[in-house]
């Protein structure tokens, strides 16, 4: 096929999220577009190849063998132009760390201590580039991440810095007012109490609300007194401003806590399989500012859970 018979860029970017994700809803959120607009690309990119690239189901897309086929190579490719980016820019900015991660993590754990970092390494240039969404660094131009999720990434190393460890917290006024005491009677007495969500593009990779009542035996409450917020950073400001109960992440709760700006509304955390990684993709060159960075987050995160045994 010549270059002239390739179907455009932004319809196959359409499509490889599309196939990424396996839902025309979540592709359009994560590309800030409309559902008619995917449908519209990836109904031209069918009629134009004369094959079904994707079987509609009852909840979201699966792909068929030509998709299958069509995404792999697309994703090839985009890795290809991903990683000409990143070496282009690396070059024009030879001093530059490129460090992934979410908006939870890195105005709860990283942004923290970054002083620190400067202080240990002032050669090393960081710069944060931060996302809600599942980060795919065969995509992203970033060095290394740190992330959340299972702990596997295909093409990608990743070591565990902090488990997932979840306790529904609130400001110590909101304590006070609707749940006087050092802590709860029990996992229902949330039931009535207003929430405060983080929302999901797809299926959260996070324990959510829902889970969290499931692990306790219990029905999700009917709502009426809920927010949802599309950063974590949102959940806990408004958590702090005494609007309701959060879920909250060790470790990027943890200062919030031991300088008494929010509480524990139960005594046992609940901990799970997941948790947050730092991942570096096997491609990359070998690179001694992301080695000397690794270290260090290596460091600070051991350090915090040898801090969390003493009190």
């Amino acid at each position: 096929m010549g270059k002239d018979r390739l179907p455009p860029l932004r319809t196959l970017l359409f499509f490889e999220a599309a196939g990424r994700l396996l839902s025309f809803s979540a592709a359009a959120r994560e590309l800030a577009c409309t559902q008619s607009a995917v449908s519209h690309q990836i109904g031209w990119l069918e009629a134009d190849l004369g094959t079904a690239l994707f079987r509609r189901l009852h909840r979201g897309v699966a792909l068929t063998p030509d998709g299958v086929r069509l995404y792999e190579a697309t994703r090839d490719a985009l890795d290809g132009i991903g990683d000409a980016v990143t070496r282009i820019r690396d070059r024009r900015r030879p001093g530059v760390l490129n460090v992934a991660t979410d908006f939870g993590f890195a105005a709860g754990w990283l942004l923290p201590r970054l002083s620190a970092l400067r202080q240990l390494l002032p050669e090393l240039d960081v710069r944060i580039v931060t996302m809600q969404n599942a980060i795919d660094l065969r995509r992203e131009a970033a060095d290394i991440a740190i992330t959340f999720g299972h702990g596997h990434w295909p093409g990608c190393e990743a070591e565990l810095l902090f488990p997932e460890r979840v306790l529904p917290v609130c400001s110590p006024a909101f304590r006070a007012s609707r749940a006087p005491g050092e802590a709860i009677a029990s996992p229902a007495a949330l039931t009535s109490l207003p929430l405060l969500h983080l929302e999901s593009v797809g299926p959260a990779a996070w324990l959510s609300w829902g889970d969290w009542f499931t692990l306790h035996g219990l029905p999700m409450p009917a709502g009426g007194q809920e927010l949802t917020f599309n950063n974590y950073p949102l959940v806990l400001q408004a958590a702090l401003m005494g609007q309701g109960v959060a879920l909250g992440w060790s470790p990027l709760i943890d200062d919030l806590m031991r300088d008494g700006y929010l509480v524990s509304l139960m005594d046992q955390p609940i901990q799970t399989e997941r948790g947050y990684f730092l991942v570096v993709p096997n491609r990359r060159k070998p690179d001694e500012r992301r080695d000397r960075f690794r270290r260090w987050v290596v460091e600070e995160s051991r350090g915090d859970g040898d801090r969390k045994l003493r009190s």
